[in-house]
């Protein structure tokens, strides 16, 4: 295949393309150099003036993913070369950069991968009819059907692409369904994480480089979103190029390509890939080469931005005020007339999705808490909780946990408005609204980590679940606010991004031949940091934003969309909680995790020691469904060729409790219990009834935890908010739970009859033997036989035939009925063993 590229792309062409780039990016540079001046003195204004919006009440974790290993597993990957299917070891570091290798044994020896793939720009695709749709647009003139044979012929029916508009595509699959499922959730978080956009950190490169990127597109009449703008600055600037050089490229080497369809379309692939790679190594040397020429510069200016920063400022606003003449009246005539009759349908468009992907996360995060409460109450001790609390710190960064939240926002449609206000397509907005929500997971998760983690240090590991769901109780009411701040900020920040290019479109034509004159006004010594492009696009911005603040303010108010009104603000309302933030993260596997022995030798244990460097290893990895692991580690993933279909869920449980063979174990008796128990089929806690030793009328006997106290948990864990709160409450009132707490109710009111009836038979048949009153036994025994229609409970010995009420279960139904336990009389201290049916006759 590279004599084809070789073929098309001689030297000349290459030259051709150098050139090109190269004059691209020189007109870039000198929008860049004015732009980082304006840049520099917009963040030395901020940070003298100060400002900020309302205060976050979670926790921001600095660093979650230090020294950790995202995902892990063992994918077929195609090889273009020799076109055969090839077992590959996949590694996803915390940079999100998978990496392929030919064996595990070549990533546990620490070498290199054989390729890296930067998922910024690509899509992830899981069926071959998506791939020719998008494979058809690469070349208009070579049209294949949806069902002809493509160019690769995969393995299996679950395939995995990585397309990319320029660059080479990658090809995977599995042998199920399920890890296709997996790893496309996987292949998802890869491209959502390079996509995020630039760091926010760098407070002049990243607004100088965006608006630079911006006002570039807006010369050349490209206004609205690009969904291009993603991955690192020089895979932004090969895009910009590519943008205008890959249409030529296409209609010029096109025609000149021979064979049939499919080997036209492998050939410009190939051709397309290396264009892209040539690009985007020259972009990435002249990028950085232009940052370093601007930071030269940036000491000299700083100094004079803050020796003039007032009169500066004095001069802009004189300016503005002169260019707001011009530009208000023919801005609010377009607002009027154009954007305000569609700013409510965006609106609704993009929040209902939103809303509904935020309330899962929450969701979510609930059910991880009522399982770690679970696992704590059945006998979970220290060494339990430092696994919960490790798998629970993650959890944010779990792609196939996370996929339930992911999708709900992946329905946003803003079909019919796209045309009208220049939106490419939706997926800019969704993948920022999926990034904000692993944010508020993240923090809500580390929230609570450093909440238990100081209740424990002070009250100790008595009564943890109460300490637990005192914490969850303070971390969602936290989350119900920032989440609501945030998707507020949410929407005007999308809506802005949708409303501000159609408004420079429909205002640009007729505003900017006029804006030179008012240079002007401004002095030279101020005209590198003032400039009258920029003041016009903050007008414009300064009209268009009244009316989107009124827009979600008038939707906060209404209760569906669980918001918080604008009036409530909690600021600095815990103090204390704050000041947990500057401490360092907990480190569970340390602190509370148990002391297992290392792996076996031949490098199968990870460098660093047991089972809580593994555990801190990697966060999720792809495994073998429904059978042990001989160990945690990512290493030990065995091929995807061995992967049973079965039930994650089921493979959890058995993870948890550990089998069991005999019958009469606890945990045999927690699987009887979690078929006939409807308290383990609604997902809440299993408990055992405290019995009475009514043989004597001793205290009740060691149990697990008494009846009152599963009533109680069961409560708990039905979490409700205030009725003007912004989140319902993942159990509402008509909820299953609140059905069950009743009929627990009942049932305990029930229990407490039914002994209390038994123990008072009891005294009254003690006092008559000790009167030797035959005749006061007899009526005793005559009342108990008649009342028939409520029969005393039976005591069983075997705890196993129990349900959590204390009666016998429906388990044994069929089975041979036991005899009756016998009561002791406990007279002169012998164990008289007397029949409760046959009372009368043993005194007589």
């Amino acid at each position: 295949m590279g004599d084809v590229v070789s073929a098309h792309l001689d030297e000349s062409r290459r030259e051709m393309i150098t050139a090109r780039t190269g004059g691209v990016f020189r007109d870039f540079s000198d929008v860049y150099e004015q732009q980082y001046a304006v840049a520099l003195f917009n963040s030395v204004r901020y940070e003298i003036e100060g400002g900020g919006g309302p205060q976050s009440q979670l926790l921001h974790r600095k660093d979650p993913l230090a020294g950790r290993s995202i995902f892990s597993g063992s994918l077929f990957q195609y090889q273009e070369e020799s076109r055969k299917w090839r077992n590959r070891f996949v590694s996803v570091p915390n940079s999100y950069i998978i990496g392929l290798y030919e064996s595990k044994t070549s990533h546990d020896r620490g070498l290199h991968p054989k390729v890296s793939i930067n998922c910024a720009g690509y899509k992830a695709l899981t069926s071959m009819e998506e791939y020719m749709e998008l494979i058809n647009t690469s070349l208009p003139d070579i049209k294949a059907k949806v069902a002809s044979n493509p160019f690769i012929k995969c393995a299996s029916q679950f395939p995995l692409i990585l397309w990319h508009p320029y660059a080479r595509h990658h090809y995977f699959c599995v042998m199920t369904e399920k890890e296709q499922t997996k790893w496309h959730a996987v292949l998802q978080d890869c491209v959502r994480h390079s996509n995020n956009g630039l760091s926010e950190d760098c407070s002049v490169q990243t607004p100088a480089f965006t608006d630079s990127v911006r006002l570039f597109r807006q010369a050349k009449g490209n206004y609205g979103t690009w969904d291009m703008m993603c991955g690192k600055p020089p895979q932004i600037l090969a895009n910009l190029v590519m943008e205008t050089l890959h249409p030529e490229l296409r209609s010029l080497i096109g025609p000149r390509l021979t064979g049939k369809m499919q080997q036209r379309q492998r050939h410009w692939m190939l051709i397309s890939d290396a264009v892209y790679k040539q690009v985007l190594t020259q972009t990435s040397f002249q990028y950085d080469a232009l940052v370093d020429s601007c930071e030269a510069q940036r000491a000299p200016l700083d100094a004079r931005l803050r020796t003039d920063m007032d009169q500066m400022i004095t001069s802009k606003e004189h300016v503005s005020g002169k260019i707001r003449a011009l530009v208000f009246p023919k801005a609010e005539q377009t607002l009027r007339t154009n954007v305000q009759p569609y700013t409510s349908s965006i609106l609704e468009a993009l929040m209902e999705p939103t809303s509904r992907g935020f309330s899962e996360v929450r969701d979510v995060f609930f059910r991880e808490m009522v399982e770690i409460s679970k696992n704590s109450l059945n006998g979970g001790g220290k060494d339990k909780l430092g696994d919960n609390m490790e798998r629970l710190s993650m959890l944010a960064f779990h792609p196939v946990k996370m996929q339930s939240c992911y999708e709900k926002v992946e329905q946003l449609n803003l079909e019919g408005l796209q045309q009208r206000f220049d939106v490419a397509s939706p997926s800019v907005f969704v993948s920022r609204a999926q990034i904000l929500m692993r944010e508020q997971m993240d923090n809500a998760v580390y929230t609570f980590e450093q909440l238990l983690h100081q209740s424990l240090e002070t009250k100790g590991e008595e009564d943890m679940c109460k300490t637990m769901q005192c914490c969850q109780d303070r971390v969602l009411k936290k989350y119900d606010y920032d989440s609501s701040t945030v998707r507020k900020k949410f929407f005007r920040e999308a809506l802005l991004q949708i409303i501000i290019p159609y408004m420079l479109k429909q205002l640009s034509p007729s505003c900017l031949p006029e804006l030179p004159r008012f240079k002007e006004l401004i002095f030279e010594d101020f005209s590198r940091f003032l400039l009258v492009e920029n003041m016009f696009e903050e007008l414009v911005l300064q009209s268009v934003s009244k009316d989107i603040m009124m827009a979600v303010k008038e939707a906060a108010v209404q209760r569906r969309h669980n918001l918080y009104r604008d009036s409530i603000i909690l600021t600095n309302s815990d103090p204390n909680l704050h000041l947990l933030g500057e401490s360092s993260a907990v480190d569970w596997a340390a602190e509370f995790g148990a002391d297992e022995p290392e792996g076996p030798a031949g490098g199968d244990s990870v460098k660093g020691g047991g089972s809580a460097s593994r555990r801190r290893q990697v966060v999720s990895m792809i495994q073998l469904d429904g059978l042990p692991l001989s160990f945690e580690s990512c290493m030990e993933v065995p091929g995807v060729e061995l992967i049973p279909e079965e039930d994650d869920e089921m493979c959890e449980e058995e993870e948890d409790l550990g089998p069991s063979e005999d019958p009469k174990s606890p945990d045999s008796v927690n699987e009887i219990r979690g078929l006939i128990n409807p308290v383990v089929a609604l997902g809440l806690p299993v408990v055992e009834e405290t019995k009475s030793d009514i043989t004597n009328g001793t205290e009740p006997t060691t149990g697990t935890v008494t009846l009152e106290d599963s009533v109680q948990m069961d409560v708990t864990h039905i979490t409700t908010v205030r009725e003007d709160g912004p989140m319902k409450s993942p159990r509402d009132e008509t909820s299953p739970q609140t059905i069950l707490q009743e009929l627990v109710g009942s049932k305990k009111q029930e229990v407490d009859t039914e002994e209390a009836t038994i123990q008072n038979a009891i005294e009254e048949i003690e006092i008559a033997v000790q009167e030797d009153d035959s005749e006061k036994i007899a009526e005793v025994s005559t009342a108990e036989s008649d009342n028939e229609s409520s029969p005393a409970p039976q005591v069983v010995t075997d705890s196993s035939l129990q349900n959590d009420s204390g009666f016998q279960s429906q388990a044994n139904e069929g089975q041979e009925e036991d005899e009756p336990q016998p009561i002791t009389n406990g007279l002169n201290g012998e164990d008289n063993i007397i029949d409760p049916m046959d009372v009368e006759v043993v005194l007589a």
